[in-house]
C-alpha cells in the first residue's frame, strides 16, 4: 500500500523501481525467472507433431523440407536464416520456407496453407508451433544468416533502407521506435536495432512467447504487427519486404548464440 511513496510502479509478479535503469534490470530478471519451464516448450512439442504429420493432397510430412542444411536437417538450420534458396530463386526466412515446403512437398495451395497464420492464446496457428520447433533445434548455434549471394546482399540493403524509410499516415519508420537510445514504452526498453550490440539479444531470441497475451509470436507476425502500428498497409505474408527487414536485423545481430525461443513482455 505504501509502494507509491517509494516511487515504485507495479508490474505483473514484480515491483519495478521508477528509475529507468533499475526498471530494465527488473524486467530482465523477470524474463530470466519465467524462462525456466517456458510455455514456449509446449509450442515446440506441438510443432514436432506437425512436422512429422502427413498433410495435403500428397499426404506427406515436412520431414524432407530443406531449410538450408539439406532435406530434413533441422540442427542449426534456423541460425542460418534468412538465406537464398536456389530452388525458389529468392531469399527466405523460416516461415517463408515452411510455406514453400507446404506447397511443394505436401501439395497444399497457398490459400490453404495461409488461411490461419496468426493464432490466439487458446488456439495457436500451425506456423507458430512449427516455428517454435524448428527454431529450438538451433539453440547454442551462432546466428549466421546468408550474406554472400547477390540476392542476399540486395535483400540486406533493402531491409536497411526500409528500416529508415518513413511512410504511412503517421510518417513512421522502424527507426521511429527503434532509432534512438533510451526510448521506452510502458517501462519497456526499445532496442536500437541497427546497432549490433542491441540487435544481438533480439535476433537470438525470436520467435518468442509473449507473456502479456499468452501467445507465441513469430517474426512474420511481429513484422505484420509493426506495420499495423505504423498505420501502413498490411504486408503479404513472406513478402520481400518482411524477409528483407528480418535479414537486416538478424545480420546486424549475427554472431550471437541462439537462445530462443525466448520470452517477451
Amino acid at each position: 500500500m505504501r509502494a507509491a511513496s517509494f516511487g515504485l510502479l507495479l508490474f505483473p509478479f514484480i515491483i519495478l523501481p521508477a528509475s529507468a535503469q533499475d526498471a530494465q534490470k527488473e524486467i530482465q530478471r523477470y524474463r530470466e525467472m519465467v524462462a525456466e519451464g517456458s510455455p514456449a516448450e509446449l509450442f515446440e512439442l506441438e510443432g514436432e507433431t506437425l512436422w512429422k504429420k502427413p498433410q495435403g493432397p500428397n499426404k506427406v510430412s515436412l520431414e524432407k523440407c530443406d531449410l538450408g542444411r539439406g532435406p530434413g536437417v533441422l540442427k542449426d538450420a534456423y541460425a542460418g536464416l534468412p538465406r537464398y534458396f536456389k530452388d525458389a530463386d529468392r531469399v527466405m526466412d523460416l516461415e517463408t520456407r515452411l510455406l514453400h515446403c507446404m506447397t511443394t512437398l505436401q501439395g497444399r495451395t497457398r490459400a490453404e496453407a495461409t488461411a490461419r497464420l496468426f493464432g490466439s492464446a487458446d488456439r495457436p496457428s500451425e506456423m507458430e508451433s512449427l516455428s517454435a520447433y524448428v527454431a529450438g533445434q538451433s539453440r547454442g548455434a551462432k546466428m549466421a544468416p546468408g550474406l554472400s549471394h547477390p540476392k542476399e546482399k540486395a535483400a540486406y540493403e533493402l531491409g536497411r533502407a526500409l528500416y529508415f524509410h518513413r511512410a504511412g499516415a503517421w510518417d513512421f519508420s522502424c527507426a521511429s521506435c527503434h532509432g534512438e537510445d533510451g526510448k521506452r514504452i510502458r517501462q519497456q526498453y526499445l532496442p536500437v536495432l541497427y546497432k549490433p550490440e542491441q540487435a544481438r539479444p533480439v535476433a537470438s531470441t525470436w520467435p518468442a512467447y509473449r507473456i502479456s497475451t499468452s501467445q507465441f509470436i513469430t517474426l512474420q507476425w511481429r513484422m505484420n504487427n509493426c506495420y499495423q502500428q505504423m498505420r501502413m498497409p498490411e504486408p503479404d505474408f513472406g513478402s520481400d519486404t518482411t524477409v528483407a527487414l528480418i535479414l537486416f536485423i538478424t545480420a546486424t545481430g549475427k554472431g550471437e548464440p541462439y537462445g530462443g525461443p525466448g520470452n517477451k513482455r
